[in-house]
């Protein structure tokens, strides 16, 4: 399909729809006959913005689903399932990292991403430049800030345990990209050996707070953003028993509820703060719409019930309509009647019922289920915004003659760190750089386990149990030596320090990325290249 650019611009439309390597795989919108059918060719700078601008607001909806829905989902979840926070919110203590649930919901984008990527054999190269690209990023640039904004002292075993690790992880990957193929056993391998890592983890812990004689860490000792979150869901929403049981209180209910905007908190905010939240609006309230949130944390559990009635409804056409991009949604049952009117009227009749036998005042017994309800749904949404990001990218590169894998290690991997990049320079400047500091190495070790062992598994089918990932340029060696350098430069000099990590390290590593972004670049561009 990178052909279309050589023909000339009055046939671009016709090769588009007559090359079978031109037809996107999933999605809702067909980005390549939009931008060489729909607009004409004097237009294209235009059509390429508002793709880069619908790019941006991709990487808002990945963000805003996996913060505000299905990490909220998770832990209710994880709290339903009796699990001990310690298991369930490692990145949140200094000892645990993020290897369950948590590193699940902050790694939800980067590992759907590359889910979708693996699916079709030409995006492949977008899931090994982003799985690749963000771990040299966030070992480099993240941990390199880290240091820079707050000198401090590393955690001598779990640093060490996670960068052997995560060379580990590297190292597989290598050898899977020589031999060009993984097979079920190897796939099988990378979820094993994440699975070996969370037990690694709990053990150390277990053992180390049996020599220092500690029990169970007190509540008030994570993450300090946790209680400030906690405030801001006790100051943005009332408990529904504060309405009142008429039916007029049950729509000032739902009004409230899906009401995206806190207006005391909007007002003490910064104007930048305000912009991006505006244009955040849009997303939430579908969200709001369409994916129920339990928080064990409030009294009331968040339970809305006009609104979770109607995500009775709703979050069921949801999953429908976004799996497969609607195909299975959009099915005649005997040709007559649709998946989607079924699901409906079945819907519709559960939350009549459900209206009926509950009260505004208290959630029912059964109010659990809503978690896992809204952990579908959400992760239905964060599957469909992955399947237009990466088809969105292969356009552009289309467009703009680049190779998946330097887009997957610059935007796609920037777009999926960069939310990890502000929390952890945050919790750095607050006075945890170390925890900071472990969810760097604790969280892409998710990612590149996770992301290429699911992602690959998920592509085999009874009669092929091979995936074929073939290295399509020499930067993808490059991508994978830098990583691999990079760990080898923090496993020995870290050590050499003492552990000490200040501000020489750090600028260390943000000058060792700008230098291998321009030996990818230049590679990309043909400067650097094997005879």
């Amino acid at each position: 399909c990178w052909e279309v650019r050589k023909h000339n611009s009055s046939e671009w439309c016709h090769f588009i729809r007559s090359t079978p390597d031109c037809r996107l795989e999933g999605g809702f919108l067909d980005y390549l006959e939009g931008v060489f059918c729909v607009f004409p060719p004097r237009l294209l700078p235009v059509a390429v913005t508002l793709y880069a601008l619908w790019l941006l607001y991709l990487f808002v909806i990945l963000g805003v689903t996996a913060e505000k829905f299905f990490c909220p989902n998770l832990s209710a979840i994880s709290t339903n399932l009796k699990l001990s926070h310690n298991v369930a919110v490692f990145s949140l203590t200094s000892s645990l990292h993020g290897v369950t649930f948590l590193a699940f919901g902050n790694g939800a984008p980067d590992v759907f991403s590359a889910v979708v990527a693996f699916s079709n054999p030409r995006t492949a190269g977008l899931a090994i430049g982003a799985v690749f690209g963000a771990g040299v990023f966030v070992t480099t640039v993240v941990a390199g800030g880290i240091a820079l904004v707050k000198p401090f002292t590393a955690a001598s075993r779990p640093f060490l345990r996670d960068v052997i690790f995560y060379m580990v992880a590297v190292f597989l990957t290598f050898m899977v990209l020589y031999f060009g193929r993984i097979t079920l056993g190897e796939a099988l391998g990378y979820l094993g050996l994440y699975v070996f890592y969370v037990f690694t983890v709990v053990l150390c812990t277990w053992i180390h707070r049996r020599q220092q004689g500690e029990g169970l860490p007190p509540p008030g000792s994570w993450e300090p953003e946790m209680s400030r979150d906690a405030e801001e869901r006790e100051s943005s929403g009332t408990n529904s028993a504060d309405y009142g049981t008429s039916p007029l209180s049950s729509l000032r209910i739902l009004a409230a509820a899906l009401s995206p905007l806190d207006h005391r908190k909007w007002r003490r905010k910064p104007w930048y703060w305000r912009l991006f939240k505006v244009f955040r609006v849009p997303v939430e309230l579908v969200l709001l719409l369409t994916v129920p949130v339990v928080d064990p944390d409030r009294d009331d559990l968040n339970w809305k019930r006009p609104l979770n009635c109607l995500h009775i409804l709703t979050s069921p056409l949801v999953c429908i309509l976004t799996l497969k991009s609607g195909a299975y949604g959009l099915y005649q049952i005997q040709g007559v009647f649709p998946v989607w009117a079924l699901v409906t009227l079945v819907g519709s009749v559960l939350a009549v019922i459900i209206f009926i036998t509950t009260s505004n005042e208290e959630p029912p017994k059964y109010h659990c289920v809503f978690a896992f309800v809204g952990f579908l749904a959400s992760a239905m949404w964060i599957n469909a915004a992955a399947t237009e990001l990466v088809n969105i990218l292969r356009t552009l590169g289309i467009i703009f003659q680049l190779s998946n894998t330097v887009l997957g290690l610059t935007l796609l991997a920037w777009g999926n760190s960069i939310g990890d990049t502000f929390s952890d320079l945050t919790m750095a400047r607050q006075g945890y750089p170390r925890m900071a500091f472990s969810a760097c190495f604790g969280g892409i070790i998710f990612n590149i386990l996770v992301g290429v062992g699911l992602g690959c598994l998920l592509q085999m089918g009874s009669t092929q149990l091979v995936v074929k990932l073939e290295p399509d340029s020499l930067l993808v060696w490059i991508l994978a030596g830098a990583l691999g350098l990079s760990l080898v430069f923090s496993f020995v000099s870290v050590p050499a320090q003492c552990f000490q990590l200040g501000k020489a390290y750090g600028i260390c590593l943000i000058l060792y990325y700008l230098a291998f972004l321009c030996v990818a670049l230049l590679t990309e561009f043909r400067v650097i290249r094997l005879s």
